[in-house]
């Protein structure tokens, strides 16, 4: 009887055995996109353009410079602008800085040379460019003419950097 119920136990399980047969893995695949839209953008920051002591019975003229800092997406065309600042009479040739109502005339070039004068109006006195890789370091010039008879005071002024792109 033993033997029976081994021969009839190992009967069952080499049929369920053969029944079931052997496990297969199986793959399904898809695919998604992945997409991203590059905008153009900007930033630009400034240091300060600070002129030191004028001397008005000085017969140079009193020099400093400033950095523009423009990083904006690679190959983004823009242009740099500066305002005439904020002193009364004031206009993007003539410059003014103030101490209370004392005004000190001076300018802002795009060149060492002095001679290209940099304002406001894109495609006439901006500086254009196309973004590089990286940030794009412009230098500001700016100049106090000699021969100014002004008060002896503190004199300021604030300028907007516009940048059009």
């Amino acid at each position: 009887m033993f033997r029976f119920k081994l021969a009839a136990s190992l009967a069952a399980t080499a049929l369920l055995t053969g029944l079931a047969g052997t496990a297969q893995a199986a793959t399904t695949t898809t695919t998604f996109p992945v997409t991203a839209t590059v905008i153009k953008a900007c930033v630009v920051s400034a240091t300060a353009l600070a002129f030191g002591n004028y001397d008005p019975t000085a017969t140079a003229p009193t020099d400093a410079t400033s950095t523009l800092s423009v990083l904006c997406t690679v190959g983004t065309t823009y242009t740099v602008g500066l305002t005439a600042g904020t002193a009364s009479g004031a206009t993007v040739t003539t410059r003014k800085m103030s101490s209370g109502s004392n005004l000190l005339s001076y300018a802002l070039y795009q060149d060492s040379a002095h001679t290209t004068n940099w304002g406001n109006t894109p495609a006439t006195d901006t500086a254009a460019a196309t973004a590089p890789v990286g940030t794009n370091a412009l230098t500001v010039y700016g100049r106090i003419t000699a021969g100014q008879n002004v008060p002896i005071g503190s004199y300021s002024d604030t300028i907007t950097v516009n940048v059009v792109y």
